[in-house]
């Protein structure tokens, strides 16, 4: 067998999708390797490294052989039961399987599966060729890519992302034979479409990155593209801070080969236009990375990252300068336009916006919110008629021109043009901050009058949109419920609102004409969101018993879940927390095979173990009311667990389902309310093993 070398796949293609360069090479990589290694040609654990720039997909696999080791099959047959009669004759079954493997059923072993002696035949399977098999499993995995649309070019039937226009496949030093997508394997790769040399001849496999960049021009690695990228962005920036996220820069490694950056201007006129329009301009529409200085403020300077490396980029850079200023331009128009009319003018405007063919305008909707905001905004004693024009307001800026042309812009340009118009700050800002949260980690609104605006756009999307069956299905979700139900539980929890979630519902039912929404809405929306609270929790790092401890109570208050999970987590680590758990369990058990009874009679406590029970529950009931009225769930838990003993006692010495029926009801009796008052903070029979 040949000694194992590096195997070097590339697939030369005209420019691929930026946006999914990455997840491609990955992909791509991923997907061949694993068959490989299923086939016995590179070790499990073997090393290889995905490459992926504009124009090319790779991988180089190291330590592929060229024939995989010979393998032993095994191939089941017959149990011995089956296989042989009284007689210890073969049956027809096993005569069968012996010539379907073409031996004699003498020549078949016995072996135990785990269950059963039966019949088996072994044999030795050839290695497979890296030759014969490599095209195929390359063009397996490229069909597995995450390609949402595909792509046919000149007079061919192939298809892929974009048209293919080069294939090398190297084994070492040996080209291994193959056709992928019209393309027959070779050695040779390209290199930068002006800086490197058109056609690059390699050598062998492992000469494949050090190749491309000396000869070509072009950095192969993602990663080191990306390493660079922001090492030059680094020192251009001179100290100030770059505005963008991981996706600019990701997009744009995707862009180029050989990247320079270089830094330019614009005029500071400019700067009088909010500086998130101007920065979306950029990020957006030039893949510009814009300069803020330590406070966040908008710099006129920007860097841009170009596939040129060239020694004068004055061209270059002037170029991209006048581009900008066009750009920018039309920012500062929309800007001046939108301010001539004031921001309520165009709530009327809104009835002609269809925000769903079953629940009417966004007009409708805006006046369901700001009646919505209003009651919430009493419910937490804050400025009702700053909630109220904040909702009345809060969808006008979709009819601005620069919402139009940059929809990221919503809520943040109606609180510029509210603040033009002279509304209050408050109202202003509560019109921003009635998106959020918008992802994962946003932050939130920060005041009440905020808070209850956004509660009142979220619950209005989840009871509307839920009530016209139009719920999350899988993946799906179109009208992104899972995120509204998300950030209103947030907001709720965060910001420890006192407010009873089914009560907010109900209220956003209510805004609604009658008929239009399902019955059940409030329930079907509620359930919803206690599955979303529990994915919170979850990444919250609560344990899966001590959530379903509290959410299987469906807790209508959401401010007071993690004081209760906190103080769940803390009673478990008490040493009394195992039997009363597990005491807990046992009698919901009980209640739900004997059903509860109400009313005990302390003459029928006949035996000490529940006369001590019964008069620890007594002693108990106040000072654990006591403690749940003031929230102090830790300390109604740790109150509980001193009933362990008499808790223990009674179980050990007193029989509940007694013959006389007067004494089994009471005992029942005794168990009900005791499991109600054990329950009050959380099911602490969810913490049983």
């Amino acid at each position: 067998m040949s000694t194992p070398a590096s195997l070097l796949i590339e697939l030369l293609t005209e420019e691929l999708p930026p946006k999914s360069l990455r997840i491609l090479g990955d992909a791509f990589a991923e997907a061949l390797v694993k068959d490989l290694r299923t086939e016995g040609l590179t070790p499990a654990t073997g090393a290889f490294t995905a490459f992926a720039t504009p124009r090319r997909l790779a991988v180089l696999i190291r330590d592929v052989a060229a024939k995989a080791p010979d393998r032993i099959v095994v191939a089941k047959g017959p149990s011995v039961k089956a296989g042989l009669d009284a007689n210890g004759a073969p049956s027809q079954a096993l005569q069968g399987f012996a010539k379907k493997q073409g031996v004699t059923v003498q020549q078949l072993e016995r072996q135990h599966d785990g269950k059963q002696d039966v019949f088996i035949h072994r044999s030795m399977a050839p290695g497979a060729l890296l030759d014969e098999i490599l095209a195929d499993r390359v063009a397996a995995a490229l069909k597995k890519l995450p390609i949402p649309k595909m792509m046919r070019w000149g007079d061919t039937d192939y298809e892929f992302v974009r048209p293919v226009c080069g294939l090398v496949m190297l084994h070492g030093e040996r080209i291994v034979p193959g056709k992928i997508l019209g393309q027959s394997s070779g050695r040779t790769t390209r290199g930068h479409r002006f800086l490197g040399r058109a056609d690059i001849q390699l050598s062998q496999a492992e000469a494949y990155e050090e190749s491309l960049a000396t000869e070509g021009k072009v950095i192969a690695s993602f990663a080191a593209r990306a390493q660079k990228i922001r090492a030059l962005l680094g020192e251009a920036a001179q100290g100030a801070v770059i505005a963008a996220d991981d996706a600019l820069f990701e997009e744009v490694t995707a862009l180029v080969e050989w990247p320079a950056v270089y830094a330019g201007t614009f005029d500071s006129a400019f700067l009088a236009v909010p500086q998130e329009c101007l920065i979306l301009t950029m990020q957006a529409n030039q893949k510009y990375f814009p300069l803020v200085d330590d406070r966040q403020k908008l710099l006129n300077r920007f860097l841009l990252v170009s596939n040129m490396a060239i020694a004068d980029a004055t061209a270059i850079v002037r170029g991209n300068e006048r581009v900008l200023r066009a750009r920018l331009s039309d920012a500062r128009f929309f800007f001046d336009q939108d301010r001539k009319e004031r921001l309520a003018k165009s709530v009327g405007k809104l009835a002609g916006v269809v925000y769903h063919n079953k629940l009417g305008s966004q007009l409708e909707r805006t006046t369901r919110i700001e009646h919505l905001a209003e009651v919430i905004a009493g419910l937490l004693k804050t400025d009702t008629s700053a909630a109220r024009l904040a909702g009345h307001l809060c969808k006008a800026d979709l009819l601005t021109g620069m919402v139009g042309e940059f929809p990221e812009l919503q809520g943040t340009m109606g609180r510029y043009y509210a603040l033009h118009d002279g509304e209050a700050a408050l109202v202003a800002s509560a019109i921003e901050t009635h998106y959020r949260p918008r992802f994962a980690g946003d932050t939130l609104p920060d005041h009440p009058v905020g808070d209850a605006v956004a509660l009142a756009e979220k619950l209005d999307t989840l009871v509307g949109i839920y009530g016209i069956g139009l719920a999350p299905t899988g993946d799906r979700d179109p009208f992104a419920l899972r995120r509204a139900a998300l950030g209103a539980l947030r907001i709720l929890s965060e910001h420890a609102l006192p407010l009873d979630l089914p009560e907010l519902l109900r209220f956003a039912h209510d805004g609604f004409a009658r008929g239009i929404l399902d019955q059940s809405v409030e329930t079907d929306v509620y359930q919803f969101m206690l599955e979303r609270l529990r994915s919170y929790l979850r990444d919250r790092d609560f344990a899966p018993d001590e959530i379903e401890s509290v959410v299987d109570q469906m807790p209508a208050r959401i401010d007071l879940v993690i004081p209760r999970l906190d103080a769940v987590r803390a009673f478990r680590k008490l040493p009394q927390a195992v039997s009363l758990a597990a005491a807990n369990k046992r009698i919901g058990n009980i209640l739900k095979k004997s059903g509860v009874a109400d009313t005990i009679d302390p003459q029928l406590l006949t035996d000490v173990e529940e006369r001590a029970l019964f008069e620890q529950l007594v002693a108990m009931e106040p000072a654990v009311g006591a403690q749940i009225a003031a929230q102090q769930f830790a300390a109604a838990l740790r109150s509980l667990a001193d009933a362990r003993d008499r808790v223990d006692a009674f179980f050990d010495k007193v029989l509940v389902n007694a013959e006389d029926p007067k004494l089994r009801n009471n005992r029942l009796a005794l168990l009900t309310r005791l499991n109600r008052l054990m329950n009050q903070v959380a099911d602490i029979s969810k913490l049983a093993s």
